[in-house]
């Protein structure tokens, strides 16, 4: 990148860069000559922070090596920038990718039958760096409620998330401060693992546990108001604008668009398992005490007595509002479609009209290639079904169904009077996404919808592509083709077919 941004040395430097304000202008630390995995290799050939992290867990079923070592690269010094932040991609190194790279270790970490401490150790302590970035950098005003930008949601809200509001409003993001809750809980999960043999762990171990409550806290409720990223009127979580008013209170607002964003706090939950409390006393005391002294976070935390040992859920939504989540989540009419959840609800499909920080915007469903400009035209999460958001639902399912044993129901879908567990939510969710690409009766697969690979011909109808992101009607395969950056994830959802009858036996 040195190179790179000093230019031509028989030409004068560009203008933008001799005043520093060029693109990735800040990376000049970035050398690398290794082997990275890329999102797809015909359309985006080039490393995505977020991609190559959802792209290591399936990796792991087959080369758990490998899987390993991209997570790492994206940590090492000469891509890591010195200030925390990990690389998002090479057109603009230091744009937001989700804080996902906890999340995909820990599956990696748990996909071997004989675990690499080692790897977890090295992770986590590059993650700290990352994790102080994100704390210091995406929350403006310290509040727990963070900002972020696009996120790699791209076009998701009826206004351009990436630059700032207009006067002295900000957003704060529902996506962006569920994603952090879930960081927190994930760098929580690794530190205990560590702790159980290097009690220097513990400590950082309850840091994070910390850290979470306090953006519980502030999801749930903000700062002088009472307004929180939480719509009990609608049972649902929404971006919100604020300001701080002359008299220091805060003025908020939020935006009523139900989208994925809304969706994201179903993420933010881990168990901490009787051993954690049994093995690790230093971090139960601290726990215990906490909650002595700050009673209002035990809202944030279920908790099972079975005999005399303890298990506990920590979580963004307590039971009665992931309930009236998932309603929304496994609504026709809104998120659930034949083969997955949509990325924005159905029942904008006639556009919406929004008002908030006394202006007007528009926003609508669009199930397929989207027509709003925004970022280029490569912007589709109005509607389209995404398989890196749909899997990590399809996980947070899976766990509610662990915790609650079975014993935590839903409608499915929502209306219908057909009850069914968490766990037989997810896999009914993984079916959905696994049946894009299987064929039906006339032998055709609904990621093929009308293109050329829905032909006759041997050239194309044996061969399967991995579309970016599908038709949210109909399943058809759109953008990128070749895009195993995430969504090989089928690969995750095929290797545990039925999580219910797993977790039974």
């Amino acid at each position: 990148m040195r190179d790179w941004l000093a230019g031509d040395p028989a030409q004068p430097p560009a203008p933008d860069l001799r005043r520093g304000i060029g693109r990735n202008v800040h990376w000049r630390h970035f050398d690398v000559a290794d082997v990275i995995s890329m999102p797809d290799e015909w359309e985006y050939p080039w490393f995505a922070a977020w991609d190559l992290a959802f792209q290591a867990v399936p990796f792991a079923l087959v080369d758990p090596a490998f899987a390993k070592e991209q997570l790492l690269l994206l940590c090492r010094e000469w891509m890591m920038h010195p200030n925390g932040q990990l690389p998002a991609y090479e057109w603009d190194f230091g744009d937001a990718n989700p804080p996902v790279h906890a999340w995909a270790a820990l599956q990696v970490y748990r996909a071997e039958a004989v675990p690499d401490r080692t790897f977890l150790s090295k992770v986590f302590h590059k993650l700290l760096l990352n994790f102080s970035w994100w704390v210091n950098r995406k929350d403006a005003d310290g509040s727990d409620l963070f900002e972020g930008g696009f996120l790699g949601m791209d076009n998701i809200g009826p206004v351009n998330r990436s630059t700032p509001m207009l006067g002295d409003w900000r957003l704060e993001q529902s996506d962006a401060t569920s994603w952090m809750a879930a960081f927190s809980l994930h760098l929580l999960q690794i530190a205990l693992e560590l702790a159980r043999e290097d009690e220097s762990y513990e400590d950082v171990a309850t840091k994070f546990v910390e850290h979470f409550l306090y953006i519980a806290r502030a999801f749930n409720q903000f700062g002088s108001s009472t307004r929180g990223l939480w719509h009990d009127e609608d049972g649902f979580c929404y971006d919100i604008v604020s300001r701080q008013l002359p008299d220091g209170s805060v003025e908020s607002e939020h935006v009523r668009v139900r989208s994925m964003v809304g969706l994201m706090p179903v993420l933010a939950q881990a168990v901490l398992e009787p051993w954690v409390f049994a093995e690790l006393h230093g971090f139960t005391s601290r726990l215990d005490y906490l909650l002595r002294k700050q009673p209002e976070f035990a809202q944030f935390i279920t908790w099972q007595q079975v005999g005399d040992e303890r298990r506990a859920n920590l979580a963004l939504l307590d039971a009665k509002k992931l309930g009236r989540v998932l309603g929304r989540m496994f609504d026709e009419g809104e998120f659930l479609s034949p083969h997955g959840i949509r990325s924005l609800s159905a029942a904008h499909r006639d556009g919406l009209d929004v008002q908030f920080a006394g202006q007007a915007h528009m926003i609508g469903y669009e199930p397929g290639e989207s027509m709003t400009p925004m970022f280029g035209g490569n912007s589709n999460w109005r509607g389209p079904i995404w398989f890196p958001t749909n899997a990590l639902l399809v996980e947070a399912l899976r766990q509610v169904d662990d915790f609650h044993d079975g014993q935590f129901h839903v409608d499915l879908p929502t209306g219908s009077g057909q009850a069914v567990t968490a766990g037989q939510a997810a896999d009914e969710l993984a079916r959905r996404l696994v049946s894009i690409f299987l064929p039906t009766g006339d032998g055709s697969r609904p990621c093929d919808g009308k293109r050329v690979e829905a032909t006759d011909s041997p050239l194309w109808r044996p061969h399967i592509t991995f579309s970016e992101y599908f038709d949210g009607d109909t399943g058809e395969g759109l953008g990128a083709t070749h895009q195993t950056g995430w969504t090989a994830l089928v690969a995750r959802l095929l290797a545990t077919p039925n999580h219910n009858r797993a977790r039974q036996a």
